[in-house]
């Protein structure tokens, strides 16, 4: 219960109708969390070795295993994905990445330095309190890509879901509780991007954390942002696999996902082929009840992004573009939109610059690969790309162009080895020796 009572609805988005009520944290209960964090860190957490961070963390993989089947359908309930995926992917990934971080525990240290008149070394040190926002098209795996390493580098954390998808945080909090991880050291709230995540220093656009923190404490900052991922195919590919990738690509999660393949070119000779062989792919896709085993696409998260996906649509067809597939509303009941194909398409329109976060896909055609490359940047996002061609040094030449969380895709990298930098600072010792 938050200290004003104050609560938020979840409409189940395959009905409309309500799921339940969860607490809204007011801003007094964010600074609780942060108080509760803060004590957690200075009187219990940043005393905990290595290997005791590493067996908390590898027994809350267990529960999470243990529960597997309950996490997965709360999270289809909840976001509206297939429960196939939730449990064959987000499931499985999320332990995998608590036991990821597990093993980096004890293994997170600095360098040594000497010379004739001093001896140096660096210790990265826990940053102490972290807050973490996560959006809600993957609530239990970005869940784990905040807390498994800001917890296996030291820290405490105050974690925000996003208001649509709070589910599985409050049953992970329930977890964590049952693993055994000393009061304070993770407080989850759920709550709306204002007053909740307003008083943890932010807005829920990314550029106004920037500028939160500019404007208050200078606090550093990683920022996992959107994306227009373009899919290159060249007429050499094995067009095949090329139709099923690209089709994974823009419609897995329904679209709602950053690095969905949003922008699919096709060299020119191969075009008409592919656009045929990807619309009968797309045609057999099944619309529905997440539940069931054969669904491949559920509904939209919530009616504000349904009504969002729709109004873009709306813009590519006024735009000019042809809408050669979908571009509608699937049944009468619920969030659910038809799997849409645009093509004659150009650089300059909405639906090309924006992200839709949606099953929306626009394919265009290329001649050269200067061409392609030229079209492919023209976005102000740089998250990801993929490439489909047989020759391996062209391959390899569009790779090493800048993709890659380049522009307005973020700030800082998330998971492996480098995710670790962005939970530690570097001190530096020197012991004098010239005495």
């Amino acid at each position: 219960m938050s200290s004003n009572e104050a609560t938020i609805t979840l409409p189940n988005n395959k009905t409309i109708k309500k799921i339940t009520t969860v607490a809204e944290a007011s801003e007094k209960d964010v600074d609780l969390a942060v108080d509760a964090a803060e004590k957690a860190f200075n009187d219990v957490w940043r005393h905990v070795t290595g290997d005791q961070r590493s067996k908390f963390l590898n027994k809350l993989a267990d529960l999470i295993e243990r529960d597997s089947d309950e996490l997965a359908a709360l999270e289809s309930l909840d976001n509206g994905k297939t429960y196939k995926n939730a449990k064959g992917l987000d499931v499985p990934e999320s332990i995998k990445c608590y036991r990821y971080y597990a093993g980096w525990c004890d293994k997170i240290h600095g360098k040594t330095f000497e010379s004739q008149k001093n001896f140096s070394y660096t210790r990265h040190e826990p940053i102490g309190v972290c807050a973490a926002i996560i959006p809600w098209n993957f609530p239990l795996m970005m869940q784990a890509w905040k807390l498994a390493p800001a917890l296996a580098c030291g820290n405490t954390i105050v974690f925000k879901s996003s208001e649509y998808t709070p589910l599985t945080a409050l049953k992970i909090a329930a977890l964590i509780k049952e693993a055994g991880f000393p009061k304070g050291v993770v407080n989850i709230l759920n709550g709306y991007g204002k007053p909740t995540g307003s008083a943890m220093g932010s807005t829920v656009v990314g550029k106004y954390l920037l500028k939160a923190s500019s404007e208050s404490n200078l606090k550093k900052l990683t920022l996992e942002l959107g994306g227009k991922s373009p899919n290159i195919i060249f007429a050499d590919a094995d067009l095949e696999g090329a139709v099923k990738w690209a089709h994974m690509g823009i419609y897995f999660n329904n679209g709602q996902c950053c690095t969905a393949g949003s922008r699919i070119y096709v060299e020119n000779s191969v075009y008409n082929e592919f656009i045929n062989k990807f619309k009968e792919y797309t045609k057999n896709m099944k619309i529905g009840d997440p539940f069931e085993s054969d669904t491949d696409q559920g509904p939209i998260v919530s009616k504000n992004q349904f009504d969002r996906v729709m109004s873009y649509i709306e813009t590519g067809k006024k735009e000019g573009a042809t809408c050669l597939m979908g571009g509608d509303r699937q049944g009468k009941e619920g969030y659910f939109i038809k799997p849409t194909i645009f093509t004659d398409v150009n650089e300059g329109m909405t639906i090309m610059q924006e992200e839709i976060f949606g099953p929306v896909v626009a394919i265009s055609k290329f001649n050269a690969i200067e061409e392609v490359i030229e079209k492919a940047h023209k976005t102000d996002f740089g998250l990801a790309a993929a490439v489909f061609t047989k020759d391996i040094s062209r391959a390899i030449k569009i790779s090493n162009d800048p993709f890659g969380g380049y522009k307005q895709s973020g700030i800082g990298r998330e998971l492996g080895k480098y995710a670790l930098k962005e939970y530690t600072q570097v001190k530096t010792v020197q012991i004098n020796l010239d005495m």
